[in-house]
């Protein structure tokens, strides 16, 4: 069976399997599809966070970065595991214990106004529909490799897709659905990993690969790459990369606030009956987690290796692939492309350009500030890297790459659509409860009934769907760049007023309120500053902040940290200027970190 028709094979069975998952476990009423009903087991629970959690960021982008960027990927990793710990600590049991299902439902309470469940409101759905351009830019990246035609138009495929089954089943759906997700997805990243790992190292594990020898010879896998690169002009793999330490820190530090901040995230742990078994839940979730983000290094650091040996078999310390395509200098000529060079060259995520009309295919860091590599360019006559690669696309390439059997190839296009579809389905409930419960029935018509509230949900997914396909057409960035980018936006507007309003008796709503504009306007005035407005490309100014570094050099994906403590900073002044929240919010607060009887329950 060839590559089409097993690809064929199996995202059509995966697809049926989470239609007919959805459509078995399709809610009925509204409390099905806000919070599942309330009763998911923990370790269901958490085995459907993970699933929600690995993204197509986490399954097709980090790695990929982490490919391209080494040692400086690592931030995602850390960020990301990082976060899900503060969420467990700081966050989840104390919301489940308040006993509203929502965010904005939380925060309108707790402060007790209107006024800030909309502020809420505007601010989940900002971060929610950046964090859908980013899992559509996956959506569209493995559709464009699938079915052969361009990432725009997998976009739209992928559209519809997730619509049918999140329009249908609710959290209770898309719970069960992301069960099967994970079973999908997980297999379909640590199957490769382990066939790349015994082909490199002939170990099984890739995590002992990465710190192993390679096949035929007695230097470390590691220890080969970094020359390779270095030889090429690029960095080391395993050096940190050039820049602020600053940046890193707060990089690291805004993706750990944006997960605890995250709407689709924290609705989660509304799904269980208990705090005990909101607890259990991060438990479960890090363990199902730790299983593809410990393969992601290995993943990484073996793709860039094959990457350079299928293109220059003189980087290689064992026999090269097809070695009689190269030149003597072990260069591939531009019209000996290999299959897989070819497939992924018309989805436009691979491209090549003959600089100096030689022939042949040059593969090197043309930025380079190494004098002396510049030197031997120069002599060796080249004009320029002749191969762009986009990381998104690393990991759906690697099997191809490794030439591993297409079954393989098959299964990771199959994982990494049910990675992107079941946070987006995540996603899209989110925004959908946001605008039929917190809106609708918190604001707007307190009477509305079940069945007017699940139709405006749908038209709010729809919608939401619609903007952010649109915008993922041209992304602001690579997946897990665009996806941090939402990280951000909640670590500076959410993050705040939900652990100052656990944490805090004397924060009250006009603090709260202020605090989340100045977050969200801040936050986003530095965004669009580097990355256009509304992320249009071309519509930046960064020359109103003295420059493309901006402030203190920090990236819009690491101001998210600026941003929350901004926010705090109004919202403590403005609490401290204003009249204190009423007795009974205050003491509830107080109740809600120290539960009368001792414990949680």
């Amino acid at each position: 069976m060839d590559l089409t028709q097993l690809t064929y094979l199996w995202v059509g069975a995966s697809f049926l399997l989470y239609l007919g998952v959805a459509l078995w476990a399709r809610a009925t009423s509204a409390g099905e599809f806000y919070v599942a009903g309330g009763g998911v087991h923990p370790a269901a629970n958490g085995m459907a966070t993970a699933a929600e959690w690995m993204s197509a960021a986490s399954f097709l982008s980090v790695a990929g970065l982490v490919a391209s960027q080494g040692y400086g990927g690592s931030v995602f990793l850390m960020g990301w595991t990082g976060g899900f710990v503060l969420l467990a600590v700081m966050v989840a049991p104390y919301l489940r214990r308040f006993g509203k299902f929502t965010l904005p439902d939380f925060i309108g309470t707790r402060y007790q106004s209107p006024t800030a469940r909309v502020v809420a409101v505007v601010c989940l759905l900002v971060a929610s529909l950046v964090y859908v351009i980013g899992q559509m830019t996956g959506v569209g990246v493995a559709f464009s490799r699938f079915l052969g035609v361009q990432p725009e138009t997998g976009i739209y495929i992928g559209m519809a897709v997730v619509f049918a089954y999140a329009a249908l089943g609710g959290l209770r759906g898309i719970t069960y659905t992301q069960i099967a997700q994970y079973m999908v997805l997980v297999f379909a990243f640590t199957v490769p990993a382990v066939l790349v790992s015994l082909k490199l190292t002939g170990h099984a594990l890739p995590q002992v690969g990465l710190g192993s020898s390679l096949l035929g010879s007695d230097r470390p896998l590691l220890d080969v790459l970094d020359q390779v690169m270095v030889d090429l002009g690029f960095n080391a793999y395993t050096a940190p990369q050039p820049g602020s330490m600053l940046n890193t820190f707060l990089f690291t530090a805004s993706l750990m606030l944006g997960t605890a901040g995250l709407p689709h995230v924290i609705v989660r742990f509304f799904t269980v009956p208990t705090v005990r078994d909101a607890r259990a839940t991060a438990a479960w979730a890090l363990l199902f987690i730790a299983i593809p983000f410990s393969t992601v290094p290995a993943v990484g650091a073996m793709v860039r290796y094959q990457l350079h040996a299928s293109v220059n078999t003189g980087v290689s310390v064992v026999a090269g692939p097809e070695m009689d395509l190269f030149d003597a200098q072990g260069h591939l000529p531009h019209d000996q492309k290999t299959t897989w060079m070819k497939e992924w060259e018309e989805t436009g995520l691979l491209k090549f350009s003959d600089r100096n009309s030689d022939g042949l295919i040059q593969y090197y860091n043309d930025q380079s500030s190494d004098p002396e590599f510049l030197a031997r360019v120069e002599v060796a006559g080249w004009k320029g890297n002749e191969m762009q690669v986009n990381p998104d696309m690393l990991v759906l390439a690697n099997p191809e790459i490794a030439r591993l059997p297409n079954w393989v190839v098959a299964l990771v296009v199959a994982g990494g659509l049910a990675a992107a579809l079941s946070t987006a389905a995540g996603l899209l409930l989110a925004i959908s409860t946001a605008v039929s419960h917190d809106l609708l029935k918190g604001v707007l018509n307190s009477r509305a009934s079940e069945r007017s509230q699940l139709r405006a949900g749908r038209w709010a997914m729809a919608f939401a769907l619609l903007i952010a396909g649109m915008l993922a057409v041209n992304p602001p960035g690579p997946a897990a760049m665009t996806v941090a980018l939402a990280f951000s936006l909640a670590a500076a507007t959410l993050f705040p007023p939900i652990v100052m309003g656990i944490f805090s008796r004397r924060v009250n709503s006009t603090g709260a309120v202020w605090g989340m504009f100045t977050g969200l306007i801040l936050t986003l005035f530095y965004m669009f500053a580097h990355k256009g407005l509304f992320f249009i490309p071309g519509a930046t100014f960064t020359g109103l902040l003295g420059g493309p570094q901006g402030f203190l050099g920090i990236s819009p994906e690491a101001f998210g940290v600026v941003g929350a403590a901004a926010n705090c900073a109004v919202a403590w002044g403005v609490s401290n200027l204003t009249a204190p929240p009423p007795f009974h919010i205050q003491n509830s607060v107080r109740g809600l970190r120290r539960p009368p009887g001792g414990g949680l329950e």
